[in-house]
């Protein structure tokens, strides 16, 4: 099973309603995070496209370019690419050079955004919200399969047998973001593509559905389930004791859910919601190596998963506290998920 970090570099502000970081600093802080989760042997770290003040990562290509340089072996993976609101054309440039300079290691992992921000600042329509993210995705594929394509849709200007280069030395692997859509889980089966479930919230439980969906709809469109990989991005952090985890956790979480609460209409997050989040059936994998290795081994018996992906800096974390999560996810939380039972 494969274990992987993401994070949206996020640059909150804090209680004094100033920057608690750079977004310098904080893309700065994200190379040292590749190359520490490279050395622990995690298998593939994920960063998220944003355009907004609060997350500086609005070309996760360019980041992650920077990381390959600088590491060996891990996946690199936008987390997500908003596929909707960019150009298939570019998406599929920008990492299939990522995918030769890394020697094989890029990923795209593309989505419909559940931030919007990039619709306007692009001069697209919500309107168009799926419409868009469905045609853009068939013209990605069509590019990912094909130097040469042949092409028309509604969203943009038709290509007549163009090629799109540089091309990678094999087939770039594309996967599905997911919230909880179960018209994105079968799109993605029909197509044989991989799944990526973002569980922030809820039992995970009820995540199921989407997991047996996506097997199903592979099977319908003549595709081999078990080829096909499944994954998972919860948040959550580690530390030697699950009162030291909620304690670093809590604060800068509860301080960024509560903002997205805000813009979205939700309450405010309490400690009395994050508790509760925060027990074995919650959907927050939090606390020690032991704890979360459980929380992952059940998630990958229940959702019948191949990739865990953690995401640890939600809102503005300690780094030093981000550094330790992701050494123990490699090292302690590794070896007890590798062996497959908890001691």
């Amino acid at each position: 099973m494969e274990l992987g970090i993401t994070t949206f570099a996020e640059t909150a502000l804090d209680a004094s309603g100033a920057r608690a970081i750079s977004h310098g600093d904080r893309l700065r802080q994200i190379l040292d995070e590749v190359v520490l989760a490279d050395e622990v042997g995690l298998d593939i770290y994920g960063i998220g496209e944003h355009h907004r003040p609060d997350f500086a990562a609005s070309a996760p290509a360019v980041v992650l370019a920077a990381a390959a340089g600088r590491t060996k072996q891990i996946k690199l993976s936008p987390a997500v690419t908003v596929l909707s609101s960019d150009d298939p054309v570019r998406v599929f440039q920008q990492f299939a050079t990522l995918d030769i300079v890394s020697s094989g290691r890029a990923e795209l992992l593309v989505g419909r955004g559940s931030f919007i921000e990039s619709f306007p600042l692009f001069g697209y329509s919500l309107d168009d919200y799926d419409g868009l993210f469905k045609e853009k995705l068939d013209l990605l594929l069509a590019i990912r399969d094909s130097e040469r394509v042949t092409w028309s849709g509604q969203f943009r200007s038709s290509l007549d047998d163009q090629g799109v280069y540089p091309r990678p030395d094999r087939q770039l692997p594309v996967w599905v973001g997911v919230g909880g859509t179960p018209e994105s889980v079968v799109r993605a089966g029909h197509r044989g593509l991989p799944v990526a479930l973002a569980i922030i919230g809820g039992s995970p439980d009820r995540f199921s559905v989407f997991s047996k969906l996506h097997r199903r709809s592979l099977t319908e469109a003549g595709f081999t389930p078990a080829e096909v990989p499944l994954a998972v991005h919860a948040h959550g952090h580690i530390a030697p004791s699950m009162d030291q985890a909620v304690e670093e956790f809590y604060p800068s979480y509860a301080a960024a859910m509560t903002q997205i609460g805000r813009e979205r209409g939700w309450g405010p997050m309490t400690r009395e919601q994050f508790e509760v989040m925060s027990q074995p059936e919650g959907s927050l994998v939090i606390g020690t190596p032991e704890e979360v290795a459980a929380k992952i081994l059940r998630w990958r018996d229940v959702l019948d998963i191949d990739r865990f992906m953690l995401h640890v800096s939600v809102g503005t974390m300690d780094h030093d506290h981000v550094m330790r999560s992701i050494r123990m996810l490699g090292t302690d939380v590794r070896s007890i998920v590798d062996a497959g039972l908890l001691p």
